[in-house]
C-alpha cells in the first residue's frame, strides 16, 4: 500500500487518495486486507504510556528540600526527647505527600480521558456490504458511512457529501458547523479550512457523507493532540519555587545556628549534652515546621471558598498562581461568548431593526418598532417554517443557526409548533452547500407557501420582489437591490453571519410534492436579511474591565474567523491588534513574544499556535492563565501556568488537563478566582513574616545572651513550646484572613518576586531585634531583682507575649494594624486567647512548672511582660506613621514643583 504525508490529503483529488490507499470505494476493503492493515497500523486507539509505580509516585513527593528539612527536624526533635513534636511534624509531611500523590494521579487521567472520547462504533463498507464495526478496528482505506448525529471515529477524506455539515468547535474553535465537500483545497489551508476532511471526535450535524479513512489512532489530529499533551511538562508554581528557595535559606541558617551554639557552649564550658540539646532545639526553632501545614490549610480553605464561587481547583499549589497572573489567554467560543447563535439584526422594508436578548430562551425584543406599528410576524414566517431544528425548554435540538431563527421568530410572536400546525410541511429541498439555500413547502388553504432561507447573494439573484410598507410585495428594482446588497455588506462587516429569508406563493393545483421541486425556487419575494452571531457573555465585558484594572492583560485566542473574533473583541473592550495563527509560522520565540504583546486577538489558530503563544508569554516573564473548552485547547491549558476549563461545555480532556474548572462556564468567575488567589498568597506571606520574625527573635535572644554575660534565657523545651504554640492556631488563622480592601486594584506581583524581599527581611530583622532586646533586657533586670528562676520564667513569658502583639504586624504589612479589619477575623482572637491561657497554665500549673522549669509570676510581673512585649507593635506603628508622613511630604513637594 502506498503511503502519503497526512498533511496533504486535503490537497489531492479524492480519486488520487483512493488510488494511494488502494481501495475500491464501491466495495470497500476486503477482510484479508483489513487484517493486514490492522497488523501494519495497529488498532484505532490512542497510545498509553506505561504507568509509573504508585510507590515511586509517592516517594516523588519527598524531593522538596523543605520537606527533607522537616523530616530532619522531626528526627532532631525525637533525638532530644520531644516525641510529640516529632510525631506532629511527621504527620504534616505524610499529609503533604498524600495530597501531592492524589493530585498527580488526577493529572495523569488526561490521556485516559482522550482515549475514552473515541467513538465506540463505526459504519463502513467492506466486502461490498455495509458493516457496523468497533471503532478500534478501523484502518486506513476503510470507507466510512456517516450521517447526522454520528461522532466521527477517525480522520478521513470526504468522497461524497449530501448537505453535510460537521461541528468542529471542539477541535478547531470554529463556532459554526462546517459544510463538507469533496473538492480539493489549497495545501496551505489551515485545519479549520480543510472542508474536504473530517476529523476524529467531531460530530456530523446535518446530512450524510462518505469518507475515506486516511489516519487512525495516534496518527489522527486527535492523536497528535494526545502526543502534545503527553510531551508537555508541568512546571512548578511560583509558590513552590519560592518555598523551595526559602527552604534552602533556612537550611543554611539552621546549620550556622547549630554550629555557633555548639561552639559557644563549649567555649563557655557548658555541659556537652545540654549544649547539644539547646543547639538542636534552636535549629528546630529556625525551621517553620508549620509552614507546609499552614500552606496546605490555607490553600484548602481557599479551594473551598472558590468552589462556592463556581471555581474548582484541582491542584492545591496552583491556587496562588492566580494571584500573580499577568495574562489571561481566553478561547472565544463558549468562554467569552455563549456558544449559542443569536440574531442581532433584521433588515426589512428598508429599515434595520436591532434585536435584544441572548440564547434560545426567547427573551428579548425588536428595538425601533414604533408603538402601534404592525409586528414583524409576517416578515419572519420563513424563520419559523424553513427549519429542522427545535427548541425544547430553552434547549436547542439541531443546528445552532436554525435555533437563532426560531428564537427570532418567537420574539416576533410566532410559535413554531402553532405555525406548523396551520401550515403543515408537505415537501422540502434540503440545504446543499452547492445551492446555498434550503426550501420548505407548506399547505396553506388553496395554495402552497414556499419558504426559503439561504445566502443573501443567492436569494437576491432569485428574487423579483421584496416586502415593503404596502400589503402587496414591491418590485425588486435596482435601488432596492442595491440597498439589500449594501445592508448585507454592512452586517457582514460587523462580523454577523447574514442569512436571507424569502417566500413564494404557488397555486395548490399546480404543485406536485413528489415532482421536481428545484424549478419552483425562482421569482422569490425577499422578506428580510438576518444578522446572526455567537454573542459575548453579558458579564464578560465587566470581568475584562476588572482584569485591566488589576493589571491583567486579556487576549483572545480562537480558531474562529479573524473578522468575527475582532468584532467580539471590540464589543468586550479588548484593545490591540488582530492576527491569524499562520502569521506565527516561521517566527522565532522572541518575535512571537513581541507580536503577542501588542495583540489582543489571534484567530484561526492551531493547537501548536496556542502553545507557542503561551510559551512566548512565559519567556517574557508573564504568568499565563489559559482558558478553553475544546479538545484543541487541552495542550495549551497544560502548558500554561494555570489552565482554566469550562465545566459545562468543556470536554473531559480539557477538564483533566486544566488545574481550574469553572462550573458555570463564566469568564467572570476567573476574576473572582484571581482575587481569591491574591488573598491566599497574601495570607501565606503573613504567616511567613510572622513565623520568621519569631524565629529571628529566638535566635538573636539565645545568641545574644552570652555576649551580655548572661546564661541562655530559655531551655530547649521552652524554645520548642514557643515554636509549637505559635506555629499552631494563631498562625493557622492568618490563613483565613479576609481579602484586603483594594486588592484587585494592585498590579500583579512578579512571578520571580521572592517571598522574602529586602524590605521584608529588614522589617523581620527589626521585629526580631525588638523581641531580643526586650526579652534580654527584662531577663537581665529580673536576674538582679528576683533570681535566675524568676528571670527565666519572665523572659519565657515575655517572648510568648511578643508573638501575641507581633501577629498584628504580620496582618498589616503597609497600613496601620488598627484598621477596619482589626476585629474581622474572629478565629484569630480565639486562638490568641488560647495562647494566653496555655502560657498561664505553663507558668502556674505545678505539673507544667516541672516540665517547663517555670515559677509563679505576680500580676505586676505579667503586666510588665505585657508592656514590654507590646513594644514590637507600637514601634512598628510609629515606623509606619513616619513613612506615611514622609511620603505625604514628598508628594506635596512634587505637586508644588509642578
Amino acid at each position: 500500500m502506498a503511503t502519503h504525508q497526512a498533511d496533504s490529503w486535503h490537497a489531492q483529488a479524492h480519486e488520487h487518495c483512493i488510488e494511494q490507499l488502494a481501495v475500491n470505494p464501491t466495495a470497500g476493503l476486503s477482510s484479508v486486507e483489513v487484517i493486514n492493515r490492522l497488523a501494519e497500523h495497529g488498532p484505532n486507539r490512542l497510545a498509553e504510556k506505561p504507568p509509573r509505580s504508585a510507590w515511586l509516585k509517592f516517594f516523588d513527593q519527598f524531593k522538596s528540600l523543605l520537606v527533607l528539612i522537616l523530616i530532619g527536624a522531626a528526627v532532631l526533635a525525637g533525638a532530644i526527647g520531644d516525641f510529640k513534636d516529632a510525631i506532629v511534624i511527621g504527620i504534616v509531611v505524610l499529609l503533604n505527600a498524600a495530597l501531592g500523590f492524589f493530585q498527580e494521579h488526577r493529572a495523569e487521567a488526561a490521556l485516559a480521558a482522550l482515549k475514552n472520547m473515541l467513538a465506540p462504533g463505526a459504519r463502513v463498507r467492506r466486502d461490498g456490504q455495509m458493516q457496523q464495526i468497533e471503532a478500534a478496528d478501523l484502518v486506513p482505506g476503510d470507507i466510512l458511512l456517516l450521517e447526522a448525529g454520528d461522532r466521527i471515529p477517525a480522520d478521513a477524506r470526504v468522497l461524497s457529501a449530501h448537505s453535510a455539515e460537521v461541528a468542529e468547535a471542539a477541535l478547531t474553535g470554529e463556532s459554526h458547523a462546517v459544510a463538507k465537500l469533496p473538492d480539493t483545497v489549497a495545501e496551505s489551508a489551515v485545519l479549520a479550512e480543510r472542508h474536504n476532511m473530517v476529523f476524529m471526535n467531531t460530530v456530523v450535524t446535518r446530512g450524510r457523507l462518505e469518507a475515506l479513512v486516511i489516519a487512525t489512532g495516534m496518527h489522527t489530529e486527535m492523536g497528535r493532540l494526545a502526543g502534545l499533551l503527553a510531551e508537555t511538562a508541568e512546571g512548578e508554581t511560583p509558590l513552590q519555587i519560592q518555598l523551595d528557595g526559602l527552604g534552602k535559606r533556612l537550611a543554611i541558617i539552621a546549620t550556622v545556628v547549630v554550629g555557633l551554639m555548639f561552639f559557644m557552649g563549649l567555649m563557655r564550658g557548658d555541659e556537652l549534652i545540654k549544649t547539644a540539646m539547646t543547639a538542636i532545639a534552636l535549629a528546630v526553632a529556625a525551621i517553620p515546621e508549620g509552614l507546609p501545614a499552614v500552606v496546605t490549610v490555607t490553600l484548602a480553605l481557599g479551594m473551598h471558598r472558590m468552589a462556592k464561587r463556581n471555581a474548582i481547583v484541582k491542584k492545591l499549589a496552583a491556587v496562588e498562581t492566580l494571584g500573580c497572573t499577568t495574562v489571561i489567554c481566553s478561547d472565544k467560543t463558549g468562554t467569552l461568548t455563549l456558544n449559542q447563535m443569536t440574531a442581532r439584526a433584521v433588515y426589512t422594508q428598508g429599515q434595520r431593526y436591532l434585536v435584544s436578548g441572548e440564547g434560545y430562551g426567547g427573551e428579548g425584543r425588536f428595538e425601533g418598532i414604533i408603538s402601534g406599528a404592525p409586528t414583524l410576524g409576517h416578515v419572519l414566517l420563513p424563520a419559523a417554517l424553513c427549519v429542522d431544528a427545535r427548541i425544547k425548554d430553552g434547549a436547542l435540538i439541531g443546528d445552532p443557526t436554525e435555533g437563532a431563527l426560531l428564537t427570532l421568530a418567537a420574539k416576533a410572536g410566532l410559535m413554531p409548533d402553532a405555525v406548523l400546525e396551520h401550515r403543515p410541511r408537505i415537501a422540502e429541498i434540503p440545504f446543499d452547500s452547492a445551492t446555498k439555500y434550503m426550501a420548505t413547502f407548506h399547505h396553506d388553504g388553496d395554495r402552497v407557501m414556499m419558504c426559503v432561507k439561504g445566502a443573501p447573494d443567492v436569494l437576491l439573484a432569485l428574487a423579483t420582489s421584496h416586502l415593503g410598507d404596502a400589503p402587496a410585495a414591491l418590485p425588486m428594482d435596482e435601488k432596492s437591490r442595491a440597498a439589500f446588497i449594501a445592508e448585507n455588506e454592512a452586517l457582514a462587516n460587523q462580523a454577523l453571519r447574514v442569512l436571507a429569508l424569502a417566500s413564494r406563493v404557488i397555486p395548490a393545483a399546480d404543485f406536485d410534492p413528489a415532482g421536481n421541486l428545484l424549478p419552483w425556487v425562482q421569482d422569490l419575494t425577499l422578506h428580510a436579511l438576518v444578522g446572526i452571531i455567537d454573542p459575548p457573555r453579558a458579564e464578560a465585558k465587566e470581568a475584562i474591565a476588572t482584569c485591566h484594572a488589576a493589571g491583567i492583560q486579556v487576549k483572545m485566542i480562537t480558531g474562529d474567523h479573524r473578522v468575527t473574533a475582532a468584532a467580539i473583541a471590540r464589543e468586550l473592550g479588548l484593545k490591540g491588534e488582530s492576527h491569524e495563527g499562520r502569521e506565527l509560522d516561521g517566527l522565532n520565540q522572541s518575535e512571537i513574544a513581541a507580536l503577542v504583546e501588542k495583540s489582543a486577538v489571534f484567530a484561526r489558530v492551531a493547537p501548536e499556535h496556542k502553545m507557542r503563544i503561551v510559551e512566548a508569554l512565559q519567556a517574557k516573564g508573564h504568568v499565563v492563565a489559559m482558558t478553553g473548552d475544546g479538545v484543541n485547547d487541552a495542550p495549551a491549558l497544560k502548558t500554561a501556568d494555570i489552565g482554566v476549563a469550562m465545566g459545562i461545555t468543556g470536554t473531559e480532556v480539557t477538564k483533566e488537563a486544566a488545574t481550574l474548572v469553572l462550573t458555570d462556564d463564566n469568564f467572570a468567575s476567573i476574576v473572582r478566582a484571581v482575587e481569591e488567589g491574591r488573598t491566599i498568597y497574601e495570607n501565606i506571606i503573613k504567616f511567613v513574616r510572622f513565623q520568621l520574625s519569631t524565629n529571628v527573635g529566638a535566635i538573636l535572644t539565645v545568641l545574644g545572651a552570652p555576649f551580655l554575660g548572661l546564661a541562655t534565657p530559655f531551655t530547649a523545651i521552652q524554645i520548642l513550646w514557643v515554636n509549637i504554640i505559635m506555629d499552631g492556631p494563631p498562625a493557622m488563622t492568618l490563613g483565613v484572613e479576609p481579602a484586603r480592601s483594594g486588592i484587585m486594584r494592585d498590579t500583579p506581583r512578579q512571578a520571580d518576586a521572592g517571598i522574602l524581599s529586602v524590605q521584608r527581611l529588614w522589617r523581620i530583622g527589626l521585629y526580631g531585634a525588638t523581641m531580643a532586646v526586650g526579652t534580654l533586657g527584662l531577663y537581665a533586670w529580673a536576674i538582679e531583682a528576683s533570681g535566675e528562676a524568676k528571670a527565666m520564667t519572665l523572659a519565657f513569658t515575655t517572648f510568648v507575649l511578643f508573638q501575641f502583639f507581633n501577629i498584628f504586624n504580620a496582618r498589616a504589612e503597609h497600613g496601620s494594624a488598627f484598621n477596619r479589619q482589626f476585629f474581622a477575623n474572629g478565629k484569630l482572637w480565639l486562638a490568641l486567647a488560647g495562647v494566653v491561657l496555655l502560657q498561664i497554665v505553663a507558668v502556674h500549673w505545678a505539673p507544667a512548672q516541672v516540665i517547663f522549669d517555670t515559677v509563679d509570676l505576680s500580676l505586676n510581673e505579667w503586666l510588665l511582660a505585657t508592656a514590654v512585649a507590646s513594644s514590637v507593635l507600637f514601634i512598628e506603628e510609629l515606623r509606619k506613621l513616619l513613612v506615611s508622613l514622609v511620603c505625604r511630604s514628598n508628594a506635596t513637594t512634587t505637586g508644588q514643583e509642578r
